[in-house]
């Protein structure tokens, strides 16, 4: 009847009552926060979405995810993030596709009162430090250490000399360079090891498949090969497989679904999980105690674990 009455007699009142219930069930906007990755052709950051979301869900977050087209659309990234300046974003969560040449327009989102996260590839300090921007948050893991481990794995099964090469990320980041060194150190501990090959693939898998291509026709004897990710990895193992070679072992980096199915074909030798799913979820979860106001650590190193055919069974 209360309908019918503010029907008949005024309209508004009609309005109001219909409309207050709902303005009081509606649930009130948590803090918009950005997550900002290289690229989602690499599962890796699918996986690091994912925990992203799931923080979000966990503390209330609005969250929006950005990416590039590929881990190489650097310019794309600061794109990126100029639109999420323009649009007043409260923080952004990012893994930065070039060490350096984000830091400009980081700096400048610091500027603007955006707390900043990083997550697996850090920011180079002297760039920032020279631009005049802030240390950030980090969440990562010990790239070095990992990627130490991991080729230590392959060369402790060595007993004759051998030839060995190293496919580089995109050489200005600093997760690249750190994985490269730990690899290095791991072949110069056996004088058993030459690395007679190192360039970069980009991080792509047609760049490594094609660049395992021609490295093994210059150096037919390489008989190890780390990958500084996943993703090359399986491009490199991709032509070893097109062209019947059985006798060079690979190395991997990340975990990907399609790397550790390689590891129980017997394709890839090891590959490391470094939980990028946790760096997404730890990484939101700084944002917001961020926006509320409470210190966060300045480093959070997450655990890595080597994954080989014996922890597989």
């Amino acid at each position: 009847m209360l309908g019918c009455q503010g029907e008949a007699g005024n309209g508004k009142a009609r309005a109001v009552a219909t409309q207050a219930p709902a303005e009081a069930a509606k649930p009130r906007a948590g803090p918009s926060v950005a997550l900002v990755m290289k690229t989602l052709t690499n599962p890796y950051y699918i996986q690091m979405e994912q925990g992203a979301r799931r923080a979000s869900k966990e503390y209330g977050i609005d969250l929006v995810v950005k990416t590039g087209a590929q881990e190489t659309s650097i310019e794309q990234q600061i794109q990126i993030v100029d639109e999420l300046i323009q649009h007043k974003i409260a923080a952004i969560v990012i893994a930065p596709g070039d060490s350096k040449r984000l830091v400009a327009v980081l700096k400048k989102a610091q500027d603007k009162g955006i707390v900043i996260v990083g997550l697996d590839n850090r920011l180079d300090a002297a760039t920032m430090q020279s631009q005049g921007m802030q240390a950030i948050p980090f969440v990562g893991v010990d790239n070095e250490k990992a990627s130490f481990e991991a080729v230590k794995y392959a060369v402790d099964q060595i007993s004759k000399p051998t030839a060995a090469a190293i496919l580089e990320g995109i050489r200005s980041t600093e997760n690249s360079r750190l994985r490269v060194q730990g690899a290095e150190q791991a072949f110069a501990s056996s004088k058993l090891i030459k690395v007679v090959a190192r360039e970069s693939a980009n991080w792509k898998i047609d760049e490594a498949r094609d660049l395992t291509s021609r490295l093994l026709g210059e150096h037919p004897e390489i008989r190890l090969l780390f990958c500084a990710n996943d993703m090359m990895a399986l491009g490199a193992i991709k032509f070893l497989q097109d062209s019947g070679k059985t006798n060079v072992a690979v190395i991997g980096y990340d975990a990907l679904e399609e790397a550790v199915a390689a590891i129980r074909q017997g394709r890839l030798l090891a590959t490391v999980d470094q939980n990028a799913a946790e760096q997404g979820y730890v990484g939101v979860m700084l944002a917001f105690r961020g926006l509320k106001g409470d210190q966060v650590p300045p480093v959070t190193v997450l655990n890595t674990r080597l994954v080989t055919a014996n922890n597989l069974k």
